[in-house]
């Protein structure tokens, strides 16, 4: 005869010390927890609260400078480290730890038009409206010595950018033209040009380091090869780009900061179109900056704010702005991908925090795994409305908030003038008296026109593939736009 018994294993159950945490025992079936999915979706509703009640991003305001910041560059082997430089010619190098100038400059006459660190750390690039290119030590002189530059190269015309190859001694000036240099030499190795107009910035390819891309006033991005002292490619945009950056993880990938508020993710394989059109600014585009993983950007503008895009999404999850922060004309995302860097025109340089709600310091493992389990429950919920609309709420200045809604009614009359366009007179009369005004006050007037010509071509079906069709195309195109 067979008798069936319980079997425990202690070990299963009981805590080995008293420091430990209660072994709680748990059936995984669905069918014993059908509350599940409604508990889940209160604890993302919670977690999505808690996430903007945190979202404090400003963590200091590092000021000295007595004029307008103008560019920024990032130490490469310490985290701790940034300089800067200032429309009066001043170049300051910055402890972030302890928030202090550890060293000031006088570097030129005039604007700090570009500034760059060298591959290994040991010194910096910067070039100014005095037409020279100074090479500087990253370290303070000795007591008693004075602050000269290692370096200096007096050219013929305004330098206006200038960045650094990523592993050799060799780096590239912009003006009237692209020079390439050896640090050793005071004279270019080679220079390239495309067009006749000035160029405002150089970048060289991180990963594809004999790849370089510049921009111009004449609105053009071209592309040059440093191996074959040629121009390989361009591509001429509706109005001018100020500056691009390189994306750290894939070497064909570049975005472009534009004039017309937008900004322009190409692949440098196929230049007859962008990749993604980025848009959430009100005024132009100054400066971008990629995260270290690539999965991310972030842009400085005229609007006085900042904002992180994905690098496949059109629109921005995160804007920074401030009540006295001026014009952003540059901006940086450090080495560990945790902070962005802008320097503004009234003279301040802003830390912020990229992830707005992240705390920071260390975290146990119980505050990893709450943290985890939070993300996860945000992403799977992310489409509900009521989350959704709690998730993207941001708060804007007034005069931005007016400008995107004067922007939305010229996109909206952009579209009716092109509907307005391919329609004849008799045409349009007979479509605006089927509808009644309560409903073209809830309904733009383009998805009114295009509902009721679904409407009409299922209902006369016959008659209006004759006559109707031509119109679908049309009102689909001008969705679309």
């Amino acid at each position: 005869m067979k008798v069936k018994m319980l079997s425990r294993n202690p070990d299963n159950y009981v805590r080995e010390t008293k420091l430990d945490l209660q072994r709680v025992p748990r059936n995984y079936d669905p069918t014993l927890h059908p509350f599940e999915v409604p508990r889940e979706y209160v604890r993302a509703l919670n977690a999505t609260k808690l996430e903007r009640v945190f979202a404090k991003p400003f963590l200091a305001s590092l000021d000295g400078h007595r004029d307008g910041v103008n560019c920024l560059a990032k130490h490469p082997k310490s985290l701790a480290t940034v300089l800067s430089g200032a429309c009066d010619g001043e170049v300051r190098i910055w402890n972030l730890t302890k928030q202090k100038c550890i060293r000031a400059i006088q570097a030129h006459e005039g604007f700090v038009r570009g500034m760059c660190t060298r591959f290994c750390g040991t010194s910096f690039f910067t070039v100014g409206d005095d037409k020279t290119v100074k090479q500087w030590k990253m370290d303070a002189p000795a007591y008693g010595e004075e602050e000269e530059p290692l370096h200096t190269i007096l050219g013929k015309t305004v330098y206006t950018g200038i960045d650094h190859h990523w592993k050799e001694a060799v780096f590239a000036t912009c003006g009237q033209q692209v020079d390439i240099w050896d640090e050793q030499r005071t004279s270019p190795i080679c220079s390239m040009t495309w067009g006749f107009d000035s160029i405002s910035s150089v970048k060289f390819n991180p990963i594809e380091t004999f790849l370089l891309g510049s921009c111009a006033s004449d609105r053009n991005i071209v592309l040059y090869d440093m191996r074959q002292s040629t121009p390989l490619k361009k591509v001429i945009l509706d109005m001018r780009t100020n500056t691009i950056c390189w994306n750290p993880m894939e070497a064909f990938i570049f975005t472009a900061a534009n004039e017309d508020y937008n900004l322009y993710t190409f692949d440098m394989r196929a230049l007859d179109t962008p990749v993604v059109v980025h848009k959430d600014h009100v005024s132009a585009v100054l400066d971008v900056d990629y995260s270290p993983t690539g999965k991310e950007f972030v842009s400085a503008s005229f609007d006085k704010s900042i904002r992180i895009f994905p690098v496949d999404k059109s629109r921005s999850r995160e804007v920074y702005h401030t009540k006295r922060m001026q014009h952003v004309i540059c901006v940086k995302w450090t080495s560990d991908s945790k902070y962005i860097m802008c320097g503004s025109d009234e003279m301040n340089i802003r830390l912020w925090k990229a992830n707005a709600s992240e705390k920071l310091g260390v975290l146990t493992s119980r505050e990893k795994a709450a943290k985890d389990y939070n993300q996860k429950l945000k992403e799977k919920f992310r489409h509900h409305p009521h989350i959704k609309r709690i998730a993207r709420h941001r708060h804007l200045p007034k005069s931005i908030y007016s400008q995107i809604q004067e922007q939305r009614i010229m996109k909206e009359a952009r579209r009716r003038k092109y509907v307005l366009r391919h329609l004849t007179l008799s045409q349009y009369s007979f479509l605006t008296s089927l509808i009644s005004p309560k409903t073209n006050k809830k309904l733009p007037f383009r998805e009114v026109v295009y509902v009721l010509l679904l409407y009409i071509r299922d209902v006369f079906e016959d008659f209006s593939r004759g006559l109707f069709s031509p119109f679908f195309s049309v009102m689909g195109e001008a969705m679309i736009i």
